[in-house]
């Protein structure tokens, strides 16, 4: 049984959600972006403004620091009692930068319009676990207590690919005792119905590098007669792709579940077009006999994110002596990073045009992750979400891919882990103008005060995989 004052509760904090959003704008201001050393200062600003923050709620907070590492928080209260589970909830603090030009005013200032709050951000992780420490708070004003015990990490380097929480981990193995985790760091297909992740996309990085000459020639002098590296690159990336810009077929997964029509229905064209700002006239993808929802969840992706070619203020009548391209390569779950590199090597540098010296190297790989979702901790969550959203979570792909998570299944891989969060397809995560939508926020609350309502309500024992 939940505890009676649930619904109480939830008034409460609806009733505050002025003050949370106004607590959010504040943190929003801290540039705490933690790719650029001289952001430094502001990720550890920012750590002990969550820190303060989670004291003064009443948890036992504290500051950890590792060498090398930017700050992780981690809180605890544990007077729910033994018999009562723990939950962990995972969100984190630091931003990615802003170096878009297309942003309208200032990235951190929050502004709202249309029902949106603007700013970098404010849906990726800000209003995750901004939203958590709103329902945390309701249930202190209303009751004293919480319905269950509780530890939150709120860590600094998420945005830089959480390459020191798993020494954390180690470093700190009593911050992440837990019975179930809420991860917050996740989409939901609309603002209209909330998503439960189960799978993400893996990560590599591909450096394509093509040689041909000791240095750049004359091109009026030896053009014809000497391979350019330009087109020769230009040609090899094609070969990695089809006439769509999609990868190869002998680079495609095997989709480990058949997708249902309701799958299918999760993933809507008009979204992708505004969400992705496609320019008018210009169609999507076709889909080729897959759903969107497979090419966009569960399929490998290529981009090519950097190249050496001339730019136009370098030009000169020349043969270059040597061209390279960065690819991104999103992969399938399942996929694994030396899978992928010893097909990509097969289709770049096998007969390479005009004879040129091809060379690929892979690095930078992140896990792809991949999730069946069982047992009471899920359909507590399907309960507090429909009460909050009118509907259960749908059970959602990610195209995106997020190391912290996959680290976490590896590791907890006993454990329910509930992957939320408050990102909609409109959000424009690591993009200009990011933002929130105010209706997903409330929602989110909503159903985070719920969600540890029925957590409580649970067996501690039947939690466990």
């Amino acid at each position: 049984m939940i505890h009676p004052r649930t619904d109480a509760v939830v008034e409460r904090a609806l009733a505050h959600f002025d003050a949370t959003v106004a607590q959010l704008t504040e943190f929003l201001t801290i540039p705490a972006i933690s790719c650029k050393a001289a952001h430094r200062p502001d990720v550890v600003r920012m750590a002990e403004k969550v820190k303060a923050t989670l004291t003064d709620l009443g948890f036992e907070a504290a500051i950890h620091e590792l060498d090398g590492a930017l700050p992780l928080v981690a809180a605890h209260w544990l007077e729910a009692g033994p018999d009562k589970p723990t939950v962990l909830i995972y969100g984190h603090f630091d931003l990615q930068p802003v170096d878009e030009p297309e942003w309208i005013g200032d990235p951190h200032r929050a502004v709202e319009r249309n029902g949106r709050l603007y700013a970098r951000g404010s849906a990726d992780d800000m209003g995750g676990w901004v939203g958590h420490i709103a329902a945390l708070r309701a249930w202190f004003a209303e009751t004293g207590s919480l319905p269950c015990n509780v530890r939150l990490l709120i860590e600094g380097e998420e945005e830089i690919g959480s390459p020191n929480l798993e020494r954390y981990m180690d470093a700190f193995p009593e911050a992440f005792a837990a019975d179930v985790m809420v991860l917050t760091d996740c989409e939901n297909p609309s603002v209209q119905t909330p998503g439960l992740t189960v799978s993400l996309r893996g990560l590599m990085e591909v450096e394509l590098v093509v040689e041909a000459l000791g240095g750049d020639v004359h091109s009026g002098l030896f053009g014809n007669m000497l391979p350019d590296v330009s087109t020769a690159l230009c040609k090899i990336i094609g070969r990695l792709v089809d006439a769509d810009g999609r990868p190869h077929a002998s680079l495609l997964a095997d989709v480990p579940l058949e997708w249902s029509a309701e799958a299918g229905e999760l993933v809507d064209p008009e979204l992708l077009r505004t969400g992705g700002a496609l320019l008018e006239g210009l169609e999507l993808l076709p889909e080729r006999g897959r759903p969107a929802a497979e090419w966009l969840w569960r399929q490998p992706a290529i981009t090519v994110v950097a190249t050496t070619l001339p730019r136009p203020e370098d030009k000169k009548n020349a043969l270059r002596a040597r061209a390279t391209a960065t690819l991104s390569v999103r992969l399938g779950p399942g996929q694994t990073a030396p899978w992928m590199t010893e097909r990509l090597r097969g289709l770049a540098c096998t007969n390479p045009p005009g004879g040129v010296r091809v060379t690929l190297n892979a690095n930078k790989e992140g896990e792809s992750w991949l999730y069946t979702p069982r047992g009471p901790a899920f359909e507590a969550a399907d309960r507090a979400y429909e009460a909050a959203w009118g509907q259960k979570l749908a059970r959602v792909g990610l195209g995106g891919s997020i190391p912290f998570v996959a680290m976490f299944g590896r590791r907890f891989s006993d454990l329910p882990l509930i992957l939320n969060g408050v990102l909609d397809p409109e959000s424009s995560a690591h993009g200009p103008n990011e933002s929130m939508d105010l209706g997903v926020f409330r929602k989110a609350i909503h159903a985070n005060v719920r969600l540890l309502a029925e957590l409580a309500a649970l067996e501690k024992g039947a939690l466990r995989g």
